[in-house]
């Protein structure tokens, strides 16, 4: 028996990469895992490597960018096993380009994988899970989201990615703000690993690559799996709202926009007086993280 035992998951992207370790993880924390890609091939030799270790996982190729189809995702869980606890929105891809070189096909493309396939399938699951709660069955379920220290932060030549990534941690804030009266939570992941993505620069690919004396894999994705795998479990029922950052053997807590104390006149400011408040203002202001790149 494992943290996940019996719990049906479905993991978007699960075809390689950091989607593929989850699924191999989850599994043999005894998990049922859904392996959501739209490259067959590909989630299917996922679903062999974890059958062939004993687990328990199913094909499915379900566009997650379109939500008819990506309903489907949500009724193969449920009919091959019975019910459906987890969400773990993975999928991505990458359309790298300085903002003023970016096309338009590039920022869609990036808003429709990562932006809206974290709704698709997430609203197809809630629904379920809504009409299980008014049913009145006990719903201890998990939208688990994939941000991006690009998103927390900024990150140079990425503006398309980077926004949608704030834009799914900002969802996860709402999500977990209003679901919890359904009996799910919301939680978010900030993931630093060696996938296809970030080893496409060869010098980050070097940077991240295995080590060959036997030595903590610092990079290996399923540093990442293993905080994910508690998330989806029963024991993270209290936790919700929160975007965690995983990195090595390092798990830390992002912390959102903050108000600050302000400069409150009491009235209105004539806008000669501005520049004085923003003087102080920025004067007792914590500085920001630096965008990635600059």
């Amino acid at each position: 028996m494992g943290i996940l035992n019996d719990r049906v998951v479905i993991i978007t992207g699960a075809g390689g990469g950091l989607g593929a370790a989850h699924a191999r993880v989850f599994a043999a924390e005894g998990a049922c895992v859904l392996v959501n890609d739209i490259n067959g091939d590909a989630a299917a030799a996922v679903v062999d490597q974890i059958v062939s270790a004993g687990g328990r996982a199913a094909v499915n190729t379900s566009d997650i960018t379109n939500y008819a189809d990506s309903e489907n995702a949500v009724r193969q869980a449920i009919e091959t096993w019975g019910d459906l606890h987890v969400v773990l929105n993975n999928a991505g891809i990458n359309r790298d380009r300085m903002f003023a070189s970016m096309t338009e096909a590039e920022w869609d493309a990036i808003m429709a994988v990562h932006l809206k396939g974290h709704f698709c399938i997430s609203s197809h699951a809630v629904h379920y899970w809504r009409d299980q709660t008014k049913a009145g069955h006990r719903v201890d379920a998990r939208i688990i989201n994939t941000t991006s220290g690009a998103g927390l932060q900024g990150s140079i030549g990425q503006s398309n990615y980077a926004a949608a990534k704030a834009g799914i941690a900002a969802l996860t804030l709402n999500q977990a703000a209003e679901l919890r009266r359904y009996g799910i939570t919301a939680n978010a992941i900030a993931p630093a690993a060696r996938t296809g993505m970030t080893t496409a620069v060869e010098s980050m690919a070097q940077r991240m690559a295995k080590p060959d004396d036997g030595s903590f894999d610092y990079w290996a994705p399923e540093n990442v799996s293993s905080v994910l795998a508690w998330l989806a479990s029963a024991d993270s029922a209290a936790v919700t709202g929160r975007i965690f950052e995983a990195e090595g053997g390092k798990i830390s807590i992002a912390d959102g926009w903050r108000t600050t104390e302000g400069v409150d006149k009491g009235a209105r400011w004539a806008p000669t007086e501005v520049g004085q408040a923003m003087q102080q203002l920025l004067a007792n202001e914590v500085p920001a993280q630096k965008v990635y790149g600059s």
